[in-house]
Formats: structure tokens, sequence, C-alpha cells
């Protein structure tokens, strides 16, 4: 048994009822996300394309990768198509798929889906949502593992995705 407890946007406070392996059942409430779609743009010269971007459950900026939310019943690589044009006024025709990141499983669903845009081309289209706020800029593989290591940078899906590509040599 499920109940809706609340809605908002695409995401879902849902609590049920589980059976544990244990034999054990709890209640347990879950937010239920489509998932999203992390990109990794990488520039010509091999930079990398940013946001700053204002969080307001944070109350703060944070310097992160684009990302966004799966809509509707695209798939993670149309999601990241879309936000790396919308977030950055970038678009690539060449996407590599990093695979999977979870990052909130123990109260959310969540998928992430990690992914490296090359071959960038400027757009004009540079579209964001009423409730976000963002600066792009871009910066060296070096730059941001020292603003990793300063503590300027703590947003978890952009540290997993680069050191994802690093390890998958592919910075």
């Amino acid at each position: 048994m499920s109940k809706t407890i609340h809605t908002w946007k695409r995401i879902s406070l849902v609590e049920e009822n589980v059976k544990l392996p244990t034999g054990n059942s709890i209640t347990h409430t879950t937010i239920v996300h489509p998932g999203a779609a992390v990109i990794l743009p990488i520039t010509a010269d091999n930079r990398i394309i940013m946001i700053n971007q204002f969080r307001p459950s944070l109350k703060k900026w944070l310097l992160e990768l684009p990302a966004g939310t799966i809509e509707n019943q695209e798939s993670p690589l149309v999601c990241a198509q879309r936000e790396l044009e919308e977030e950055t006024g970038y678009s690539s025709d060449t996407f590599i798929s990093l695979g999977q990141f979870t990052p909130l499983a123990g109260f959310c669903d969540e998928i992430q889906h990690l992914f490296i845009a090359k071959q960038l081309s400027k757009t004009s289209r540079y579209s964001c949502d009423d409730d976000e706020v963002i600066d792009v800029i871009t910066l060296s593989v070096e730059e941001i593992e020292q603003k990793i290591i300063n503590g300027e940078i703590t947003d978890s899906k952009t540290i997993a995705c680069l050191s994802k590509a690093k390890l998958c040599k592919y910075l």
C-alpha cells in the first residue's frame, strides 16, 4: 500500500509499506523522482563549461555542471541535449554516456544519467526555467579540481561526473 503525501512539479513524496530482506515490514517515505541528466561539456581546448546557479533550497550559489530533470517520457540523452542548450547556450551532437549515479538512495529513487558532451556549438537559445538564475563560466580541469579541494565546489553530481570521466580516461 502506498500513499502520495505531496506532489511538486514532477516529484512526489510517497509513503509505503516495504518488506525488508530480513522479513520485517516498515513504513518508508520516498521522494519519487523521474530522473535527471548531468552533462560534462568539454570545449575544443579541453575546458569545461560549468554553471554558477543560485539554489533557493540552500539560499546560495553553487558551481556545478549543467543538469536537469527528465521531462515527460523523454530519454536521458534527449534530456541532456535539452538541458545543455537551455542552461549554457551550447549544443552538441556528440554525447558519451558515463552511466548512472544514485545521489540520495536513502530517501529518493532518483537516478542521474551522466554524459560527456563534445564538439560543442554555440547557439542563440538560452532559456532558463522561472526558478533558475544561472551564470555560465568555463574552467580548466585543474581549476575545477582545485575548487573541489578548496570546498568551492560541493555539488555531488559535479564531483561524481568529473570523477567518472577521469577514471574512464576522458579527461
